[in-house]
C-alpha cells in the first residue's frame, strides 16, 4: 500500500505544478511613467478613424488568456483587423482569418490543431468589398507580429505593402517556429516593408517608427511573443488614444490585473517569456500615467466591439459593435 501512495504521490507533482502554472500571479505594479517623459506630440489630421474587422473566433476559456482566470469562463478570442483611416493612405492593422484560412492551418503542427477550435465569419478582404471601400486608399498592412491568425489574409491583398519589423520579417522563413504557416504560404512573394524605427523614444520605449510623421501612428518594438512583436499607438483627433498591443497580452486582465498567461502557455507560445515581461510592465506604466489610453490585445472582443463597424456587414452577433462608420 505505501509503495502504491508513493507512486500516486509522484504523479500528482506534475500535475500540481501544471495547475500553479495557471494560478493567479500578478506582477508588481510599476509606478506610472515619469513625468520627465513628456507625452508625445500628435497631430492626426481631421478624418482619421479607426474601425473593427472581425474576420472570425478562436474558441478559449479565460483561464487559457491569463493566470487567474476561469476554466469556466468561456470566451471567443477575437480574430480579425483594425483598419487606421489616414489622408495618407490607410492601413490594415494584422489580417485575421483569410480566404485560404482552412488550407493553411492544415501546415501547423498536428498538437496545435487538435488543442485549437476557429470559426470563420468572413475574411477582410470579403467585408471591405461588401463596405464599397475604394482598395486605393489602402497604404498598406501592418504586421502586429507575423502568427498564422495574424496573417492569414496576406494572400487576398496582392501588391499590398506589407509592414513589419526585420526580426519578424527574418523569422517568417525559419523552420519550426511556432505559429507560422509552411508552404506554400511561407513562399509566397510579399511586397515586405521593413519598419527601421529612427523615430526615437516613445513614451518610454526606446526606439518608434512614426508612419506618416505626424504623430498619429507610431508602431514601437515589443519583442517578447515573437522576435519582432510591434505595438502600435494611434492617436484620432481630440486626442482619443488607442495602444494596439498585439498579443503582448490575449485580454484585457492580462494588463489591468498584471497577469501573464498561464506557465505552460508561456513556454509553447511566446518566444522570450522574460521580454514579453519586460514589455507588459513599460506597458502598465504608460496607462497608470495615460489612464485613458485604450488598450485593444488582439483577441480581446471588448476593445474591437468599441471601435466603429464597417457598413454593409454583418457578422453573427457575438460582437455587439457600434454604429457604422463612412468609408
Amino acid at each position: 500500500m505505501k509503495k502504491w501512495s508513493l507512486v500516486a504521490a509522484a504523479a500528482a507533482v506534475p500535475v500540481v505544478r501544471l495547475a500553479r502554472g495557471f494560478a493567479s500571479a500578478p506582477l508588481p505594479r510599476p509606478a506610472p511613467l515619469p513625468e520627465s517623459i513628456p507625452l508625445p506630440k500628435a497631430e492626426p489630421p481631421a478624418g482619421m478613424g479607426l474601425v473593427s474587422v472581425p474576420t472570425g473566433v478562436n474558441r478559449r476559456v479565460a483561464a487559457y488568456g491569463y493566470r487567474g482566470g476561469s476554466f469556466f469562463d468561456r470566451r471567443d478570442f477575437y480574430i480579425g483587423s483594425a483598419l487606421i483611416q489616414h489622408p495618407e493612405g490607410d492601413l490594415l492593422v494584422d489580417t485575421g482569418f483569410g480566404r485560404d484560412i482552412n488550407q493553411q492551418f492544415a501546415t501547423l503542427p498536428r498538437w496545435f490543431q487538435r488543442t485549437t477550435r476557429y470559426e470563420v465569419w468572413k475574411p477582410a478582404r470579403d467585408q471591405l468589398e461588401a463596405a464599397g471601400y475604394d482598395f486605393g486608399r489602402l497604404g498598406g498592412i501592418m504586421l502586429t507580429h507575423a502568427h498564422w491568425d495574424h496573417v492569414s489574409g496576406l494572400p487576398d491583398f496582392p501588391g499590398v505593402p506589407v509592414l513589419i519589423s526585420r526580426r519578424d520579417r527574418a523569422a517568417f522563413h525559419q523552420e519550426g517556429m511556432l505559429g507560422y504557416f509552411g508552404a506554400p504560404f511561407r513562399d509566397l512573394r510579399f511586397d515586405w516593408r521593413v519598419l527601421d524605427f529612427d523615430s526615437g523614444p516613445y513614451l518610454g520605449f526606446p526606439r518608434s517608427h512614426d508612419i506618416y510623421g505626424d504623430g498619429a501612428i507610431v508602431c514601437v518594438p515589443a519583442p517578447g511573443h515573437t522576435p519582432g512583436s510591434i505595438i502600435v499607438f494611434v492617436t484620432l483627433p481630440m486626442n482619443v488614444r488607442y495602444a494596439l498591443v498585439g498579443d503582448l497580452v490575449w485580454q484585457r486582465e492580462g494588463l489591468s490585473r498584471l497577469e501573464e498567461r498561464p506557465v505552460v502557455v508561456q513556454r509553447f507560445g511566446d518566444w522570450d517569456p522574460d521580454g514579453n515581461r519586460r514589455n507588459l510592465l513599460r506597458m502598465a506604466s504608460i496607462v497608470e500615467r495615460i489612464p485613458d489610453l485604450t488598450i485593444v490585445p488582439a483577441h480581446d472582443q471588448r476593445a474591437f466591439a468599441e471601435m466603429n463597424a464597417l457598413p454593409n456587414v454583418t457578422t453573427n452577433g457575438l460582437i455587439l459593435q457600434t454604429e457604422p462608420t463612412e468609408l
